[in-house]
């Protein structure tokens, strides 16, 4: 939006109403233009023309004028004759002195003396008498624009109004709506328009434009809403560069779906928009959880010239984190770098976050220590968010580091999350003893455990074969009025496969209180009684369909581990068909027309060697039965990670396992996690565990 106080600035000596000496008032006398000697289009003309804009945002608004009176203004500047003068007379010095650079030098520095003067108006009158010359309309809109003082602003505006009779007095109201928009006083605005309704002068668009972009500074984008549906009201029509704002405004009030629109129209119609309103946008999305569309703002800014600040980068970084995309919030990051931003407190607080979440415990860790190297302090909540990670993916060491420095920082003082994490950190390494103190220091910092600390617990002992305590602490469960949920029970089941056989009863009574059906189906499994056909598998689809979805494959990977402990190969496949019946074990076989392939990435090593049988045992009816031919290849995923709390892995068991078998699976060189074999050599194996009675029939 461009606006125009005049079309050159010796038209500001022209005003047909000039405020004279307040002391000497002499209205016959006429202004004498102090540019006449100059060409308009010399060089010092066109390097100081401080009151035009080329680009005005909706933050920082200038006073407009209508065409009529910038028509007549232009009329008035091309009646007077000009005549060069030679830059290096004495006669130059002297007109430069006087020329408008000089005046408007002196407006400045009346508008200063004004603000520093005492708001009432005998003083207001002595600065404006100090000035020393004769002021026009135009010098008052340059004395009010570049002032700062809202107490003594309405009171230059009230003696201007009285004395000068300005022909557009919308105008120094609008520079005088500015003061008050630089304070951040909405109120003060709102009064100000109030009076030139009473007035009787009519607002025009850079009225409204202040008073939006003046609710928008002060936090309040309701309100710039108001304004801004208020211009109809009185034959104002909003300019792109307001509607391009009131997305911003729009957004922040809650109503996405006018902001949305509005950008809609503006990338149709070209609008500029500043960084400010593609903020919003950002946030928009990211708040709707629509990442992609936080993404695609961010490359339209790019593309549209416009540089992101900050801000903008920072609202980026912890979409992404919400989004769980740590490789996005890296990229993010470069740029931010690459673009020379420094980054500030909420920069590294959004990373931490997005590698936080995502479990990037290395990126994560570096952020954190640079974070501290500079001295910045963290919350309670990043600490927690780290210290979570390092409980889910096994950093040990590194949560004690971070825990003691949050303990020394300070600053922020461990809450119940806190020692949450910190104890399933050390329960799921075995540390029995860290465990019991971290815990016995959240009692003392006034923290009951919850039933997830206390499964936690519950899950050390188990690894450390402390039976006894795991049946204390499911004790002080109950006696706390705790009502044990599936999670929990089904840390109880994951013990009972950790314990020996002579000491799993102890368990089951455990289990019979927490859960009736579970601790049913236990008993008959651990039980050497032999049941109707049909029975257990009527039990088991009773317990499964009295769980909840997230848990359903834990609990049966945790019954066939117990079957395989206690040597019951049948049940353990009844279980494993159960689980592919009702879908929760999928995928765990597929065939293509170069290979057979068994999966068993997410399994428990109980489930993946049941299932490793189930297949053999296909793959022999198969081939020896029913004469089907195989593939070039059969393969076994095992996937090539390992437990985020031991060393080992699903591959290094499998491998010994499969060497016990003398089966010809050999890891894959070039596949990691996969065991290879090609179709002789799975049938000449299978051929050879035929028994010598399967043979002669």
């Amino acid at each position: 939006m461009s606006f125009h106080l005049s079309s050159s600035p010796s038209s500001l000596l022209h005003d047909p109403h000039p405020l004279c000496n307040l002391l000497s008032v002499n209205p016959k006398s006429t202004p004498r233009s102090f540019f006449s000697p100059y060409n308009p289009n010399s060089p010092p003309f066109h390097s100081r023309n401080l009151l035009q804009i080329s680009h005005v945002s909706v933050q920082e608004a200038i006073p407009q004028e209508t065409q009529s009176e910038k028509s007549a203004l232009d009329a008035n500047v091309g009646s007077k004759s000009y005549v060069w003068v030679n830059p290096k007379s004495p006669r130059a010095s002297q007109l430069r002195r006087k020329s408008y650079d000089s005046r408007y030098s002196s407006l400045i520095k009346l508008a200063e003396s004004l603000d520093a003067c005492e708001a009432n108006e005998a003083d207001v009158c002595d600065s404006i008498t100090g000035f020393g010359g004769k002021l026009f309309e135009q010098d008052a809109v340059v004395t009010l624009n570049n002032m700062k003082n809202p107490e003594t602003a309405p009171l230059v505006l009230k003696i201007l109004l009285e004395t000068l009779k300005p022909s557009r007095e919308v105008i120094l109201f609008n520079v005088t709506m500015k003061v008050f928009r630089k304070c951040k006083d909405l109120e003060s605005t709102e009064k100000l328009f109030d009076e030139m309704l009473e007035r009787g002068v009519k607002p025009d668009n850079a009225t409204f434009t202040t008073l939006i972009s003046c609710a928008r500074q002060c936090a309040l984008p309701k309100r710039a809403v108001e304004w801004f549906e208020k211009m109809p009201l009185y034959g104002c029509e909003p300019d792109n560069v307001t509607l391009a704002a009131m997305i911003d405004a729009y957004g922040r009030a809650g109503n996405v779906d006018m902001a949305l629109s509005l950008y809609d129209r503006a990338r149709t119609e070209k609008w500029r928009i500043d960084p400010v309103t593609f903020s919003t946008l950002i946030r928009i999305y990211g708040y709707s959880g629509n990442f992609d569309g936080c993404l695609n703002i961010y490359e339209e800014m790019k593309s549209l010239g416009v540089k992101p600040n900050l801000v903008i980068y920072n609202r980026l970084l912890d979409s992404m984190g919400k989004a769980k995309r740590p490789w996005q919030a890296k990229i993010i990051y470069k740029d931010l770098l690459s673009n020379g931003f420094e980054p500030n407190w909420n920069t590294y607080a959004g990373l931490i976050r997005a590698y936080g979440r995502a479990r990037y415990g290395d990126d994560a860790l570096v952020i954190y220590r640079e974070m501290k190297e500079k001295g910045l302090e963290l919350t309670v909540m990043l600490y927690n968010t780290l210290l979570s990670m390092c409980a889910d993916i096994g950093f040990v060491d590194e949560a004690f580091e971070i825990f003691q420095d949050m303990k020394s920082c300070g600053t922020c003082d461990p809450d119940s999350w806190t020692f949450s994490s910190l104890i399933t950190v050390y329960s799921c390494s075995g540390r029995v003893s860290e465990a019991e103190a971290a815990l016995l220091q959240m009692r003392e910092a006034g923290f009951e455990p919850t039933l997830f600390v206390l499964t936690s617990v519950i899950q050390c002992y188990g690894k450390a074969k402390q039976v006894d305590d795991v049946v204390r602490t499911f004790e002080q469960v109950l006696e706390l009025g705790i009502t044990p949920d599936d999670r929990f029970c089904g840390c109880l089941l994951n013990v009972m496969t950790q314990t020996p056989v002579e000491e799993i009863s102890k368990l089951i009574s455990c289990v019979e209180k927490a859960k009736p059906k579970l601790g049913h189906v236990v008993k008959m499994l651990v039980q050497e009684e032999n049941y109707e056909a049909g029975v257990f598998k009527k039990e088991a689809s009773e317990l499964i369909d009295s769980i909840g979805p997230d848990v359903k494959k834990a609990y049966l990977n945790c019954l066939i581990d117990l079957c395989v402990n206690l040597n019951k190969l049948e049940r353990a496949c009844e279980i494993l068909q159960l689980g592919l019946e009702y879908d929760i074990y999928s995928g765990l076989q597929s065939k293509s027309a170069t290979q057979w392939s068994l999966h068993l990435k997410s399994l428990s090593l109980g489930a993946a060697l049941t299932a490793l049988h189930v297949w053999i045992n296909d793959l022999s009816e198969a081939a020896l039965t029913s004469g089907e031919e195989f593939p070039p290849l059969l393969g076994i995923n095992t996937g090539h990670g390992k437990h985020k709390y031991s060393d080992k892995g699903l591959a290094g068991v499998f491998e010994s396992h499969l060497k016990e078998l003398n089966a010809p699976f050999h890891e894959a060189p070039d596949k990691v996690g996969w065991f290879l074999t090609t179709s002789v050599a799975a049938k000449a194996w299978l051929e050879s565990r035929r028994s010598p009675a399967e043979v002669s029939a």
